[in-house]
């Protein structure tokens, strides 16, 4: 972590992750990169869709590749980059026939590691196996949640999942949420855990740095009116005044309530749910 001298209110806690040791190349492989339109928070229509999200910086979009086409075919890591549109680095390996792609880069691979997916790769962080093939206790992210769909579980910096179990054609993983869930053994996964596992300790420092990453201002509930939401209204200083938490549009959130819907198409995959409040 990079930290600065005290020369301002904001700066005194103000943290960075310290690129200098882990970036090897600043500018993006063109090919592989080009403009988009962000969505900031709003639908087709333009309409709200998702609070505190719009403007932020201009970001040049990276095509990550986080499916397993290329299998059996060693790549070799030419780069480490910054990726502004995800928390993780990102990699850019290049293959025997010429072809380049972006990967997630994991934990401890740098510039001139050899990377491979397939079947009977070796149990080594960045390669890919089917979940069958890896044993129990193995961290793994990118996984797929179907056969050939592409990685979907845990792609954030840090992140990582464990094999817990193999049983009946799934494979038993230990979610970021504590929460056990069944994925099909013939799902592929990547060894190892995300990159820039530090980014969790980032101090944002001030409210401008927070609007450069696109995050608008958050109001508290018991600061709005009550028209606005359940918490507000009264005079001066108020409590919650509600049993249970609930969010601006009456439904339960957090301190342990379910919110899961009873009839949800994917429930008989979980093994056991998430542990959460205080106990976790």
């Amino acid at each position: 972590m990079k930290s600065y001298k005290p020369t301002s209110k904001s700066r005194r806690h103000m943290t960075t992750i310290a690129y200098r040791g882990v970036i090897t190349h600043s500018e993006p492989h063109k090919p592989l990169s080009g403009g988009f339109k962000r969505s900031v928070g709003r639908n087709s229509q333009g309409r709200l869709t998702t609070r505190h999200k719009g403007g932020g910086h201009k970001r040049l979009y990276r095509d990550v590749d986080f499916s397993y086409s290329k299998t059996g075919i060693p790549a070799k890591v030419l780069s480490v980059e910054y990726d502004p549109n995800r928390s993780g680095f990102i990699s850019l390996a290049g293959y025997p026939d010429g072809e380049k792609k972006y990967l997630l880069t994991p934990k401890g691979v740098g510039v001139g590691d050899t990377l491979e997916y397939g079947m009977n790769a070796e149990i080594k962080p960045g390669n890919a196996l089917p979940l069958k093939n890896i044993p129990v206790g193995t961290r793994v992210y990118n996984v797929e949640i179907k056969p050939k769909g592409g990685g979907k579980i845990a792609r954030a910096a840090g992140n990582f999942v464990e094999v817990v179990a193999l049983d009946a054609g799934y494979t038993h993983l230990k979610m970021p949420s504590s929460e056990i869930r069944k994925v099909q053994a013939e799902c592929m996964a990547t060894i190892g855990e995300v990159s820039n596992d530090e980014n969790r300790l980032v101090n944002i420092g001030k409210a401008g740095r927070s609007r450069w990453l696109g995050i608008r201002p958050t109001v508290r509930g018991t600061a709005q009116n009550p028209v606005d939401h359940p918490y507000g209204g009264g005079e001066g200083r108020q409590g919650r005044g509600l049993r249970r938490a609930k969010t601006r549009w009456g439904k339960p959130v957090g301190k342990g309530q379910k919110s899961r819907r009873a009839k949800k198409y994917s429930n008989f995959l979980i093994v056991s749910r998430r542990k959460v409040g205080k106990s976790r």
